[in-house]
């Protein structure tokens, strides 16, 4: 499913932020610019042997995606060992199915951790473990004006701490284990 030749047909960072019809570029552009990666978090990664790949299946439109994809991004920039290319959800339902949040949704981003030999060894999504519970537990039962301004909120405060640490513990996991795949946080 996953090769080394489709990870690389997905979009730098970069390239996808650069697309000229990227839906609410506005908030895409600030949200790259806030994000600071504290130096331990990117000393987690460079203590990791071998160069790891993120494979994050996103689109455009979705706000969790605005709010995760350029903290994955600007983390894999900040390493020498970790890069990330960026697949579209709607032209990858083979991968997003093998992915699904609960077994059932095709929520995103999902980010997916490729080890050095292009194999899978696990996967995260699509959001942080907290805010996700939140929202099946609570926020559903709220109109969806108001689930969203939580969500923001949410994600406002954190400053993308908790999902940067929850994809390094999940790289550091697939260090220690080996590429058995394990589950996301969906």
């Amino acid at each position: 499913m996953i090769t080394k030749a489709r990870y690389y047909e997905g979009e730098t960072f970069a390239e996808f932020i650069a697309r000229p019809t990227i839906k609410n570029r506005e908030m895409w552009v600030a949200l790259t610019h806030r994000v600071a990666i504290p130096l331990e978090i990117s000393a987690r990664v460079e203590a990791l042997h071998g160069q790891w790949h993120l494979l994050v299946l996103s689109e455009d439109w979705c706000g969790d995606s605005i709010n995760i994809v350029p903290i994955v991004a600007k983390l894999t920039e900040s390493v020498s060992n970790m890069d990330m290319r960026i697949l579209e959800r709607d032209q990858n339902l083979d991968i997003m199915d093998a992915h699904l949040t609960n077994g059932k949704s095709r929520s995103i981003p999902i980010v997916i951790l490729v080890n050095p030999k292009f194999q899978e060894c696990g996967w995260w999504g699509p959001r942080p473990r907290e805010l996700q519970k939140w929202v099946v537990e609570k926020g559903m039962q709220l109109p969806k004006d108001e689930r969203y301004k939580q969500i923001r909120t949410y994600y406002a405060r954190d400053h993308g701490l908790t999902t940067m640490r929850e994809i390094v513990e999940m790289l550091e996991e697939c260090c220690v284990r080996g590429p058995a795949l394990t589950a996301g946080a969906g």
